[in-house]
């Protein structure tokens, strides 16, 4: 939005005119000579008559620069007032409007209050040819004038919105009497003159208004469309500048030849950002594909057999990640390898949240590579509390006793992190009961150092005691 210049700025100059006029008359005043008498030489009459002439005319400048700051004033005033009552800025031409008619009316006032004996009228003939003449010089700005309050009239648009017209596409920025300003997404300035904008077919994209983006894909043939629409929507409702309390709507286009073509339709808090957030929402859907293990379809000619990923190298990474985690520890080489085998790994944009706080999970994570930040909820705003890396794990609570998530999890750059989910630790409490006992008291004694007490023993002895029946209840365990 063009700022409009400040009140000062605009009353300084008519200001310093006012006070320069009626320094000089009333410097001058003093030293007018005495009116001549009768038979007084000609020149001496006239010499007069040109000092108060001068006179006059520093006081009626005085006046009419005076006036200025007046109009100045009260248009301040009145689109104060306009912008209490709107919540906006009137639009440049209307005050441009407004003040030509103050000025033109303040000026004709100043000259008949001090000039009574001037006839008006008798400039009417002449300005009527005047009147003439310039039209038809001017006839191309005054098109703009009257389109520019045809414009203001029907307001298709306001300072702020995103406009289409032609090829040029942008934010407005700017309404005046003569043309309509606008900012490209490229940031060149475009402007469109009001009698030819007139003509024009207009797109308008309000910033007061739920504007809608599309973004096309497709997946392969072998991908359940129910799945493929529900990772896409949760992908995208996350994304920012997208609107939270409108939900995506992803719908299958059309069967095409080497895929099922699909479009996720979502509503924009600030349109003029469309470009950005359009690029946000493939590289979301993107990495959402991964993790779900759903493919994008590409044209095909010839059958290609994709290598799949080499899942020795995988199993052996994990293995090593969880055998360095120290709540881990009671286990057996065999119970950390098949542990390895349930666990699936995930990759995460940055900015994309991993868990939400307050929801119920029975997972945790381990990271593998990237950062995350763990942030808490204060006074409406988020608060990053602390950061984890590689080697670092989260959500163990989630998994072990089913509690709900206390914190969001964020990924600060692209991250891989193993989950571990409820099935799996299943598996061993089944087969080893004794497990759930160890890992009771690891989990107990990994807090207790982490809090900035001293570690007391019958206090980590109780808490494992809890710990140990909140993991027999939640995994129903005898």
């Amino acid at each position: 939005m063009v700022k409009r210049p400040g009140l000062r700025k605009q009353l300084l100059v008519p200001a310093l005119l006012a006070a320069l006029f009626a320094l000089a008359y009333y410097t001058l005043r003093p030293f007018s000579p005495p009116p001549p008498p009768e038979d007084a030489p000609e020149a001496l009459k006239n010499s007069f008559l040109a000092y108060w002439w001068v006179l006059n005319t520093l006081f009626v400048l005085a006046w009419l620069a005076f006036s200025f700051v007046i109009v100045r004033l009260a248009g301040e005033a009145v689109f104060h007032l306009f912008r209490r009552r709107k919540g906006q800025d009137a639009p440049r031409l209307v005050r441009d409007l407004f003040a030509l008619v103050a000025y033109t009316l303040l000026v004709v006032f100043v000259l008949k209050y001090f000039y009574p004996n001037l006839s008006l009228g008798a400039l009417l003939p002449t300005s009527a040819l005047l009147g003439v003449i310039l039209g038809l010089a001017l006839q191309e700005t005054l098109g703009n004038l009257f389109a520019g309050v045809s414009l203001h009239a029907d307001k298709p648009f306001q300072v702020g919105d995103v406009i289409t017209v032609g090829q040029w596409t942008g934010v407005v920025e700017g309404i005046t009497w003569r043309a309509v300003k606008v900012r490209t997404f490229q940031n060149h300035i475009v402007l469109f003159s009001n009698s030819s904008l007139s003509k024009e077919s207009i797109v308008v994209c309000p910033r007061t208004n739920a504007n809608a983006r599309l973004v096309f894909f497709s997946t392969e043939y072998s991908d359940s469309p129910a799945k493929v629409i529900h990772v896409v929507r949760e992908a995208v409702r996350e994304c920012d500048n997208v609107l939270r309390y409108m939900t995506p709507n992803v719908r299958i286009r059309s069967l095409g030849d080497s895929g099922v073509d699909y479009e996720v339709k979502y509503w924009l808090q600030d349109y003029a950002r469309h470009n950005d957030t359009d690029a946000l929402v493939r590289q979301r859907i993107w990495y959402a594909f991964r993790r779900a293990g759903l493919n994008f379809s590409y044209p095909v000619q010839v059958h290609i057999e994709r290598a799949d990923a080499p899942a020795d190298r995988d199993f052996d990474q994990i293995t090593a990640r969880l055998s360095d985690i120290e709540i881990f520890s009671p286990l057996s080489r065999d119970e950390t390898e098949t542990l390895a085998e349930n666990a699936t790994s995930r990759v995460f944009a940055p900015g994309e949240t991993i868990i939400h706080a307050g929801e119920r999970g029975g997972s945790m994570f381990v990271i593998h590579d990237g950062e995350v930040e763990v942030r808490v909820g204060e006074d409406g705003q988020e608060r990053t509390v602390n950061t984890l890396r590689g080697g670092d794990f989260f959500g163990e609570m989630a998994l072990f006793t089913g509690e709900p998530r206390t914190a969001n999890v964020v990924a600060a750059d692209e991250t891989e992190v193993f989950e571990i989910g409820y099935e799996a630790m299943k598996h061993l409490f089944d087969t080893n009961p004794d497990l759930a006992d160890a890992l009771s008291r690891t989990i107990a004694q990994r807090r207790a150092q982490l809090d900035e007490r001293p570690a007391d023993e019958q206090e980590t002895e109780r808490a494992a005691s809890g710990l140990l029946a909140s993991i027999r209840r939640f995994f129903r365990l005898n």
